[in-house]
């Protein structure tokens, strides 16, 4: 009875592991996006969708950069207003 004990306890430890994610393998060689990097304060992410008026230049950086496809976290930083 003992034994089944601990087996159940070791069971639960791994699962809880597992579900938590200590033994995913990605994140230890995620490298960083320059967007990442430019707002480590948005784990979410951040959206280049930009409301209000904006320059042409900045119209045109944006269309060359294809802001309007990308996705978090593979956001140009040209997306981003200065």
């Amino acid at each position: 009875m003992a034994v089944l004990q601990i087996v159940n306890t070791v069971a639960l430890v791994f699962a809880v592991a597992v579900a938590g994610g200590a033994f995913d393998p990605g994140r230890a060689d995620h490298v960083p996006t320059e967007a990442e990097l430019a707002y480590a304060d948005a784990p979410y992410g951040v959206d280049p969708i930009v409301t209000g008026p904006v320059s042409d230049d900045f119209r045109i950086r944006r269309d060359k950069a294809g802001c309007d496809k990308a996705h978090w976290p593979e956001i140009p930083v040209a997306c981003y207003p200065q």
